[in-house]
């Protein structure tokens, strides 16, 4: 007889799953797929609980799967347990069973959704959790000694990663099956009560220690109803809990002193300080009497003081790539509210954009599961980032110092708590300032207290107990790690900021709020990769940014002004009779002759008269930066880079027409012909008569004729190897030169500019420091439209036009 329910069996459920994830779904959405008015049935068929035959069949066929192979059972076998299995069981494993079935909705409903900020309605854990993985090495407690931290730069080590003081972590639930007794530690937002609440919901389901009963308990309720109800004990509470699914105190003592509780105690750090020395006890003596429990316990990394016997501490590790990919998928579906399809395009978007090198900044925040959850919530908005980056920060710096406490309502009772929210602010833009300034990342403790011994010194009466003062930065300092996460502990009293983009927006605060470096100081750090995000930032939190953007404009133009001997060296050049077009002697003078300043007034002063040549319906400065690139030797690394005149004007991204796509063209073909080696000559001949057909991009039958015979001068690419070679050989040089000079006399480009390395190594300086400036200008809306524009117009001039 065909048996009328069906369940999965283990190994059925894990391919169901795996079904599952690929499908993209969320559990409402295979509800509705196989025709079910509610979730129910989808929730028991993947805790392999028995369901209707039809509707286990049905959501087989949905992921598709082969229902036979997922099935515990065979079809034709009937449901009944075999008798005699029964009464074999041991009294305890039936009470197990018993509890485990009386328990199951209160679990569920206890841990099976998820709050999220800014998101009205709870989010089913299962559609939104992604594996964590687990250090086994907490960071704060390796030696590392901060000579061997210092003096890197930000391009020499990963962000992300923050070089050497990291280590490779185990799946979470590895580490609670290696581990009976286990302290869990973590930043704020790292997601520990997640990861709890998902421990709790697999053991609920029979997926993670199927022979034990999850409990779960916030410390921080037991806390405050031990203090509301009198002197009542951890055990009591427990069995309180069971209690309201009905199970005996003697059951509860029972499966107690069998081992058989899995005892989840989530937020140590979050209990009340009055009430912590007790809270402690209680789990200290459950933890020793009842010993043969696993026990899980979490905590934020810094709060910590206690050390449980027996217990085995580890870190919640940040989130790696393939984790933030899984949480966006599953985020842009579940969360967002997006059919399946739609999410997960989303999501592609998502990674997209954050992949991109301009938005390295919040990749780093993303490896932060609250963080990453807030970007994800702004990118849903507008299918994009804040072109104002600043305030996407200060919104997770509000998350992480005021709102992620507010919503647990948590009141931390610590000296920090008696500082303002602005003085808090004020601290860490002091912290942060000083340190940038010197080019640190990673500082000692005792140097950290100092730092803050000196801003509580300024809030304090002039006379004040310098021992006292010593002690207050030491919590002051434990406080900002543990309560916001901002400063971490990345070895044994070596600390950063918990990512460097706090690091540059404190600093950047407190060059706006004018408490640590003016305008005028931050402008000479103009060529210092380093203070990029710095420059950004600034610009987009000052209310006026038109004294830093103009004292940018004078710092860039000074990186290359030379003597004003230059000029009349220039304007005499310009009126030589003997010199056409423009220019022409300027790019070759000896390289001797001439400063890397003077030499690049003078490829500025070629730049800007080419772009006057040409018709476009580009911005100038636009023009002029990309006939600037295109002026460079081959091998230089600026040739042909176009991201400065796409920073000026976007719309040169669309296929370059007209005169600027033929002069890149030639340009094209003179490359070609330098690279043409007697190895090659086959291929390069071919690439070079493609490189010539040009006829669709002229427009003036004088170079259409010129070209024509220099290409019809060409030997035909099918010719014999040997008879290439040789015609190489004898006419090559002659060739190349006269493609050349039909570039310089018609086109006034393939000039051979002739730059030193210090002019080439300032001319990279000179262009960087311009894509930063225009930056600036195009990220802040706090500048005049006359000042703006003023910039603008002025960008990529010779010293003489200024």
């Amino acid at each position: 007889m065909a048996r009328r329910s069906l369940q999965a069996s283990p190994e059925g459920i894990k391919k169901a799953k795996q079904a599952f994830l690929r499908k993209g779904w969320t559990q409402e959405y295979l509800a509705a797929e196989v025709g079910l008015e509610t979730r129910q049935p989808i929730w028991k068929f993947f805790s392999g609980k028995p369901i209707a035959r039809n509707v286990f069949s049905e959501i087989c066929f949905r992921l598709d799967l082969n229902f036979e192979e997922i099935a515990a059972i065979p079809p034709d076998v009937e449901s009944e347990v075999d008798p005699k299995i029964q009464e074999s069981q041991s009294e305890l494993d039936v009470l197990v069973t018993k509890v485990r079935q009386e328990r199951y909705d209160q679990i569920q409903d206890q841990c099976g959704t998820l709050r999220l900020l800014d998101i009205a309605r709870p989010v089913e854990i299962e559609d939104l959790y992604v594996d964590v993985n687990i250090l086994e090495e907490i960071t704060s407690q390796r030696w590392i000694e901060i000579s061997d931290l210092q003096g890197f730069q930000p391009e020499e080590f990963d962000r992300l990663n923050l070089g050497k003081v990291r280590a490779e972590g185990v799946a979470g639930l590895k580490a609670v099956e290696r581990y009976t007794k286990l302290m869990v530690l973590g930043k704020p937002g790292a997601g520990k009560t997640t990861f709890l609440q998902y421990l709790a919901v697999q053991c609920n389901q029979g997926h993670f220690q199927a022979h034990l009963i999850p409990v779960f308990i916030v410390l921080k309720n037991f806390a405050e109803d031990a203090l509301d109800e009198g002197d009542i004990s951890l055990l009591d509470y427990i069995n309180q809990d069971f209690y309201r699914s009905e199970v005996a105190e003697q059951e509860v003592e029972t499966l107690l002193s069998q081992g058989r509780l899995l005892i989840l105690l989530d937020g140590l750090d979050e209990v009340p300080e009055a009430a912590s020395n007790e809270v402690i006890k209680h789990i200290r003596k459950l933890s020793d009497k009842y010993y043969k429990n696993q026990l899980v316990i979490t905590c934020r990394i810094a709060a910590q003081e206690y050390r449980f016997r027996g217990f085995t501490e580890v870190e919640i590790a940040d989130f790696k790539p393939l984790q933030i990919e899984a949480f966006a998928k599953k985020w842009f579906v579940a969360v967002a509210r997006n059919s399946p399809k739609s999410g997960l395009q989303k999501a592609s978007l998502f990674l997209e954009q954050l992949a991109l090198p301009e938005n390295q900044q919040i990749r780093e925040l993303a490896t932060t599961p609250v963080l990453l959850n807030l970007s994800c919530l702004v990118f849903q908005a507008k299918a994009d980032f804040p072109l104002r980056r600043s305030d996407l920060y200060k919104q997770g710096l509000d998350l992480l110092l005021i709102r992620w406490d507010e919503a647990r309502g948590i009141k931390r009772d610590e000296i920090y708590r008696n500082l303002s929210l602005p003085h808090k602010l004020q601290l860490l833009s002091q912290l942060a300032a000083i340190s940038f300034s010197k080019g640190e990342y990673f500082f000692e403790e005792n140097t950290l207290q100092h730092l803050i011994a000196d801003y509580l010194r300024t809030l304090l009466p002039a006379q004040i107990d310098e021992s006292a003062l010593e002690l207050d930065s030491a919590v002051v300092l434990k406080a900002i790690e543990a309560q916001h996460g901002l400063l971490v502990e990345r070895a044994r009293g070596i600390y950063s900021f918990s990512h460097l983009t706090f690091q540059e927006y404190f600093t950047a605060r407190a060059i706006v709020a004018g408490t640590h470096l003016s305008l005028q100081q931050l402008v000479r750090h103009l060529t210092e990769k380093r203070w990029r995000e710095v420059y950004l930032l600034t610009a987009q939190m000052l209310l006026d940014a038109d004294e830093l953007l103009q004292l940018m404009k004078q710092q860039v133009d000074a990186l290359v002004s030379a003597p004003q001997i230059l000029v009349s060296t220039v304007l005499a050049t310009e009126r030589s009779e003997r010199l056409e077009p423009t220019g022409a002697s300027a790019a070759n003078l000896a390289p001797d002759s001439l400063t890397a300043r003077e030499t690049l007034q003078l490829l500025l002063n070629w730049v800007m008269q080419k772009s006057l040549e040409v018709k476009t319906p580009y911005k100038p400065a636009a023009v002029r930066a990309f006939y600037l690139t295109l002026a460079l030797p081959t091998e230089h690394r600026l040739a042909r880079d176009q991201a400065l005149a796409l920073a000026i004007d976007r719309s040169i991204a669309n296929e370059v027409e007209g005169e600027l796509a033929l002069d890149l063209a030639l340009i094209h073909a003179l490359a070609v012909t330098q690279t043409l080696t007697l190895d090659l000559i086959h291929n390069r001949l071919t690439a070079l008569h493609l490189a010539l057909d040009l006829d669709h991009l002229i427009r003036t039958k004088p170079i259409s004729d010129l070209l024509r015979q220099l290409k019809n001068q060409l030997p035909n690419p099918e010719q014999d190897l040997e008879s290439l070679k040789q015609w190489w050989k004898l006419n090559g040089q002659s060739w190349a030169s006269q493609l050349r000079t039909l570039m310089i006399e018609q086109r006034n480009i393939g000039h051979e500019w002739h730059l030193s390395e210090a002019a080439q190594l300032l001319l990279e300086q000179y262009n960087n420091a311009n894509k930063l400036l225009v930056e600036c200008l195009k990220s802040t809306s706090q500048m005049t439209p006359k000042v703006q524009q003023e910039i603008e117009e002025k960008l990529l001039l010779p010293m003489y036009q200024l």
